[in-house]
């Protein structure tokens, strides 16, 4: 009875957890399908299959968009704010963990607190305050800002994980003779490896995909990021969806090789974390 019931359960959860994954990858499928279709056989019917590949999207697309300027800028900005999020915020989260005074306390407290503000909120003064600055359309104007709104996950990831360093290695450390510098960057930096690949991961698949703070900040041509590029492809007037399939797929694809390389490293920096922490 036992066997029979484990085995109507499973077989319940497997259905349901295909039904559910087969919900979420029928958006790739109608992507990828569109754009290997001219425009007529994707109007006439989106969901079957293409009557042959048409591979023209592509390279119009390529054209169009500039890919390789797009592509670029896309891959700069998301670099760059990954690198300062995880310099910061490792540090700060390293200060805050070992030297738990009130004041460190509350401004953790801040950190986490700034999380559940809207982005939609701020998203005026935001632009007011970087026009002012001259932050517009350069790259030190969007990283900056990357910075701010993603240092406050950051922190709070990185502070539970480096909860689980046992303070013993430390210590072991100073007696050697070992500088506060060297402390971080030679023995507790290296330790965060899990929880800084899963946070690299995670902020450069907002970052990559992000289509309203680059819209702010940087909206001229030739600082345009990939979804701001695909945004060309749909005007007042016109719908070119055959290009803007190919243009996506296009921009999917660097990010979706990424996360299947490294998405082992998102599960052991989060169970690592949130176990230990």
């Amino acid at each position: 009875m036992m066997k029979k019931s484990y085995s109507v359960k499973t077989f319940i959860i497997e259905i349901f957890a295909v039904l559910i994954a087969l919900l979420f990858l029928s958006p790739f499928y109608f992507i990828i399908v569109n754009s290997l279709k001219t425009f007529k056989d994707l109007v006439l019917n989106t969901a079957s299959l293409p009557k042959s590949l048409y591979l023209e999207n592509y390279t119009k697309a390529f054209e169009v968009l500039n890919y390789p300027k797009v592509f670029s800028n896309s891959l700069i900005i998301t670099l760059v704010s990954n690198l300062g999020l995880v310099v910061i915020s490792s540090m700060a989260a390293y200060r805050l963990v070992r030297n738990p005074t009130k004041i460190n306390k509350a401004i953790f407290g801040l950190f986490i607190a700034s999380m559940v503000i809207p982005f939609q909120s701020i998203m005026i003064p935001m632009v007011k305050i970087t026009s002012i600055l001259h932050m517009q359309n350069n790259y030190f104007g969007i990283v900056f800002c990357y910075f701010g709104f993603g240092v406050s996950l950051s922190v709070f990831m990185f502070h539970g994980f480096i909860k689980s360093i046992p303070l013993e290695i430390e210590e072991s450390a100073i007696l050697d003779g070992c500088s506060s510098f060297a402390l971080f960057w030679k023995i507790v930096f290296p330790l965060l490896k899990p929880i800084t690949v899963t946070l690299i991961i995670l902020n450069s698949l907002w970052i990559w995909n992000d289509f309203l703070l680059p819209l702010l900040i940087i909206p001229t041509e030739n600082m345009r990021t990939i979804p701001l590029a695909v945004n060309a492809f749909f005007s007042q007037y016109t719908k070119q969806w055959d290009l803007a399939m190919a243009a996506l797929v296009m921009g999917v694809i660097p990010v979706v090789i990424v996360f299947i390389s490294l998405q082992k490293h998102i599960i052991e920096g989060i169970t690592v974390g949130s176990v230990k922490g």
